[in-house]
């Protein structure tokens, strides 16, 4: 059994007009410690699915079940208690900004009860965890953007949740942050073995820390599987423009044009690597099998948790024979090609 289920569940905001379906049909299954990405544009659903996750709404239709228990089924006591053990990460951080990064993590153990010496050694403890140790005197208007996330990030943690969930935690951060923010993510996720349901609309976030993912549409999971997976073989339209979004390097027409021109008896063609063969050396390996010359023009391989994919645009110069060997090579190393041509 998945730690997070959803069955086909249906989410309808009914108007005095019309009814808005935020989500319709959606079924998942999330395993426990999976660091899983929810992707989509604005009004695919991705929200309204998080606030379904840690039962501040409730599905129109369907179910949501965490950890066995199903959420729609929760009472008052029942459901306080039940989110207790969900951390909620958010775009904008929501820090109080009166309060001292020490007291603003404090706050949910403070709402629960917990005797302030107790507040005190765990806000101290996740603090250190998220590298803001000997700040917890400072107040949020003294912090970068990255720092108030992790302040963000040390709240959510405050309860010992099983699962952490995040809304765009990295949109209002620039690369570098970003890219920070994720590592500690990451690491939490591994050391605390949480969790971690990330929703964005950057695919490239996705690559970074996830290692599943689900692609949403107008309220509905178009498609799913291991990142490596959905990236080296997108099926729907709209999963193939957030993978080119993320992969691509698209060359200047007239820059291909030149070469062409330029190497009249060379083929440039596009290699595609979609199996586990983007770290193998085949340019070189065909360099020495075979009487050609390989120069790259562009592109780009990217590493995801749990593989490489991404594509190279190349020129291959050499008797006409070799040249078809080496394209030949390459389709028994499973790498796609493509040969572009004059327009």
């Amino acid at each position: 059994m998945a730690f997070i289920e959803l069955q086909n569940v249906t989410k309808a905001y009914p108007r005095k007009d019309n009814t808005i379906h935020a989500l319709n049909g959606v079924s998942l299954n999330i395993d426990k410690g999976d660091v899983f990405g929810i992707v989509g544009y604005s009004g695919a659903g991705k929200s309204t699915l998080v606030r379904l996750l840690n039962g501040l709404e409730l599905p129109s239709t369907g179910e949501v079940i965490v950890n066995g228990q199903s959420v729609t089924a929760l009472k008052n006591k029942e459901l306080r208690t039940f989110r207790k053990k969900i951390g909620m990460i958010f775009q904008h951080f929501n820090l109080l900004w009166s309060r001292t990064l020490q007291e603003n993590v404090e706050l949910p153990l403070e709402l629960a009860g917990v005797p302030k010496a107790k507040r005190t050694e765990k806000a101290l403890e996740l603090l250190s965890l998220v590298g803001l140790e000997g700040r917890e005197k400072a107040y949020p208007s003294e912090l970068s953007g990255g720092q108030k996330q992790r302040v963000g990030i040390a709240r959510a943690l405050a309860n010992d949740p099983e699962i952490l969930l995040c809304d765009e935690a990295t949109s209002a951060l620039d690369p570098q942050t970003t890219e920070e923010v994720l590592d500690l993510l990451q690491e939490i996720n591994e050391k605390l073995h949480l969790t971690i349901v990330l929703i964005t609309h950057e695919m490239d976030v996705v690559r970074q820390i996830c290692n599943k993912v689900a692609v949403m549409e107008t309220g509905k999971v178009v498609e799913e599987g291991t990142v490596v997976e959905v990236f080296r073989r997108p099926k729907e339209a709209i999963t193939k423009r957030f993978v080119r979004q993320n992969i691509e390097m698209q060359a200047d027409e007239e820059l291909l044009q030149t070469f062409l021109t330029e190497n009249p008896t060379g083929r440039i063609v596009t290699l595609t690597f979609k199996e586990n063969n983007a770290n193998e050396p085949v340019i070189s390996q065909a360099i020495r099998q075979f009487p050609v010359d390989i120069n790259v023009v562009f592109g780009k391989i990217q590493q995801a948790k749990e593989g490489a994919f991404g594509s190279l645009t190349i020129l291959i110069t050499g008797a006409e024979p070799a040249i078809e060997d080496t394209l030949a090579f390459f389709a028994t190393k499973q790498v796609e090609t493509e040969v572009i041509t004059h327009e």
